[in-house]
Order: C-alpha cells, then structure tokens, then sequence
C-alpha cells in the first residue's frame, strides 16, 4: 500500500474501531502511514489495546470516545484528531449494530436505533469530513456496508434498509466532490468472522461458494486499497467481499 509520509498531511478517523473490522482497518491503515483516530462507543480496553498495538508498530492512534448515533459525535470526534494530527483525510464510516426481527414485529426503536447508527451516522460524519477534504483537494471516505443491502434477508429489515442506503448515499456523495478529487466508495461485506455476525453464520454459509467465512483483514485490505493513491480513479463504487455469495 502507498505510504502517505510524503502526501498531504492529515490523519484517519475509523469509527467502531475497537474490535472486528474496524480493528483491523484502523491497523492496517497505520501500516499504512496514517495517523488514526479509533472511535469507539463503550469498548475503551479494546480501543486502547488497539491504539497500543498500532503504537508498537511504529505508528500513531489516539482513541476517541463518542457514540455515533448521538448527532453531537462530529464535534466530539474531529475537534482533537484536527487539533493534534491535522485534517481528516480518510474517514472509514464502519460502526454498525444490529436489531434482527421479522417486519411484522419489529418495533419502532429497533427500527430507529439500526438507522441512527448505521447510516444516519455515516451521513453526519462525512458531512463534516468533507470541508476539510475539498479544502485539502484530496479525500477518501469509505462506508462500510453489506450484501444484505443488495439481497434479501429476511429478519434484518432495519439493517438491510441502512446499508442500501449507505451504498446509495456513497453514490450520490461521490458524484458531488469528484471534482474536489475526494473519492466516496463503500465496501460490503458478506459473512466475516465478527462479534456482529453471531448467530447468522450456519444459514450464510451455505449460499457462499469460498464455504468459509472471511476475516476482518481481508476487508480491511480492501479499505486500504480504496483509501491509497492506486484507487484516486475508483468512486462512487461498492466492492463487495463476500467468497463469491452474490456472483
């Protein structure tokens, strides 16, 4: 991946960083040559564990405390990462969860708690990500979805409706800053081997022709693909990483 040391000075900020994919995002972008910021929400031993494994590669993190679905996070997130590290060039909008129920049962607020965090969020934060990109003239902003948002699955109506909006939204954004030579692209995972995807594994696994699970740094790869130079051309995409689930 391109080392960033002589590119334009900023840093990284991956939300849901503590464990899972985020984890393994916000440490391969440090390989990378970004400083980071690891956002995470009630996981401060993992966030901190995370930050120090990134620290005694030989690079920089800062944990950062903040629940993304409170629309005061921005102005929680980016004032310190902006303080101590510069702009905010990569934002990786990763922090998810999940409410699975069946339509006819499914209440308001798991309905209202999957928005808010999964794509509400994403919108809000890249919103502010974005004055300082288009003053930088450069930007990457990566969304991570799901094939959920591009196939059905029944009980996971609320999630499924916030990750094809995500991958709709990615689009749209995308469209709006080409010019400003910021970049907006989404990932979308299938089954990976996380807290999140708990109790689903048996009933994917089946339809997934790899017939295994992926990791958490076989995502991460393609985060960090899409946030270095080789990928300036590539925008307004998903890429999705699923062992051929939806060929």
């Amino acid at each position: 991946m391109a080392d960033v040391n002589d590119g334009p000075e900023g840093c990284a900020l991956v939300t849901g960083a503590s464990r899972g994919i985020g984890a393994a995002i916000a440490r391969g972008l440090a390989e990378d040559g970004w400083t980071v910021g690891v956002n995470y929400r009630k996981d401060q031993e993992g966030a901190e564990k995370v930050v120090e494994e990134i620290e005694s590669g030989g690079g920089s993190a800062l944990a950062l405390q903040a629940d993304v679905s409170d629309p005061a996070a921005a102005d929680a997130l980016f004032p310190p990462l902006e303080e101590r590290f510069g702009t905010v060039l990569v934002l990786v909008n990763n922090a998810g969860m999940r409410a699975d129920g069946l339509a006819p049962q499914l209440e308001d607020d798991a309905w209202d708690r999957v928005i808010d965090t999964n794509l509400s969020a994403a919108f809000r934060l890249t919103r502010r990500a974005l004055r300082g990109m288009m003053r930088a003239r450069f930007g990457r902003v990566v969304n991570i979805a799901s094939i959920v948002g591009q196939r059905a699955n029944p009980g996971q109506a609320n999630y499924a409706a916030s990750k094809a909006g995500m991958i709709a939204f990615t689009g749209t954004v995308a469209a709006e800053v080409a010019r400003r030579s910021v970049t907006v692209n989404a990932v979308a995972p299938g089954l990976v081997d996380t807290e999140l995807t708990e109790g689903i594994g048996d009933e994917l696994l089946r339809a997934i022709p790899a017939r295994r699970a992926g990791t958490p740094e076989e995502v991460a790869a393609c985060v960090r693909f899409l946030a270095s130079d080789a990928a300036s051309y590539v925008n307004g995409t998903t890429l999705t990483v699923d062992g051929g689930m939806t060929a």
